[in-house]
């Protein structure tokens, strides 16, 4: 078997390598490097099974080989990410997609599609079930990413119906642990590096509005899972638990052992109120469920992040 899969040199992609390269399977990592980091996978460069092409795959991509899977996982993905670069995001969502989805149309390989929570926008609805269509502002400063996700699934689609491609559409919600950046803007990394360095926890708004956060290794079993599954509508991968954004900061500071007080700020433009997955379409079609509970995952991020300062 072998896997392309595009922005793998990103948090959540190079976990993904590290996974896949664990079972021996061969793995192609393309990235541009706007927000991945050569280091995220540094590690893997001299396994004989690693590959790695610094590509932007806005541009069309040519593989001189066989592959089996393709992977999208490219776009900026956190809000400082995507507000920074809005355009890229808007390009790695809708060319960058169609470029993909060609190749694995080329290869006649199997596509899977790297979605996400949200396409739900501001839900209406919660739990959040794979059915719900939404509630997103299209032109708001979210919109960028929320509108070019939900812009790749319709093209995924498109291609699964007019080209008969074997698609998947996993949509990923928050999700965290190593590897995360200090300044990547999501909560548990910044919270985290805050509380490390004595300084105060940013809290916006005043902090009611929930989350759910999925540790990154129940998140890759997951995806790899849905991989290997023949399951063509969109399908929730994330941790049910719902937390408040304040008890994740309560917690952090319990767990750092840090004295950082907790300060609030303005709550940003379109910021959504609730976020919670209803997983029973993975339980039922993929056996998947999160195992790792917040506090677990909290102190392993805390450890590597704690490496990096030293």
């Amino acid at each position: 078997m072998r896997v392309l899969i595009t922005g793998g040199a990103g948090f959540l992609g190079s976990h993904i390598c590290d996974f896949l390269i664990g079972r021996g399977i061969a793995t192609i990592c393309v990235d541009n490097l706007i927000t991945g980091q050569i280091s995220n996978i540094e590690h893997l460069t001299n396994n004989d099974n690693f590959e790695f092409l610094r590509h932007d795959i806005t541009e069309p991509l040519r593989i001189n080989k066989g592959i089996d899977y393709v992977l999208h996982f490219a776009s900026p993905a956190s809000p400082p990410d995507y507000l920074m670069f809005p355009i890229e995001t808007l390009k790695a969502g809708s060319l960058g997609t169609l470029n993909a989805l060609d190749l694995a149309r080329d290869k006649k390989a199997k596509f899977l599609l790297a979605s996400t929570s949200e396409v739900y926008g501001d839900p209406l609805q919660s739990p959040q079930k794979e059915e719900y269509w939404g509630n997103v502002n299209p032109v708001g400063p979210r919109s960028v990413y929320d509108e070019a996700k939900r812009f790749a699934e319709a093209s995924t689609m498109a291609y699964h119906r007019h080209y008969k491609i074997d698609t998947r559409i996993a949509r990923i919600f928050n999700t965290y642990g190593p590897r995360m950046r200090k300044n990547d803007g999501r909560v548990v990394s910044t919270f985290i590096t805050q509380a490390l360095g004595n300084q105060p926890l940013t809290v916006f708004g005043d902090g009611s509005q929930t989350r759910s956060f999925c540790y990154v290794s129940d998140l890759v079993e997951g995806i790899y899972k849905l991989m290997l599954s023949d399951v063509h509508d969109p399908i929730n991968l994330g941790n049910p638990e719902e937390v408040s954004v304040l008890e994740v900061a309560r917690r952090i500071l319990r767990i750092t052992g840090s004295k950082s007080e907790i300060v609030n700020k303005p709550l940003p433009e379109d910021d959504p109120k609730v976020r919670r997955p209803d997983i029973g379409r993975a339980r039922q079609l993929l056996s998947w469920s999160p195992q790792i509970d917040l506090d677990a995952g909290i102190e392993k991020t805390m450890e590597w992040f704690n490496k990096l300062s030293e």
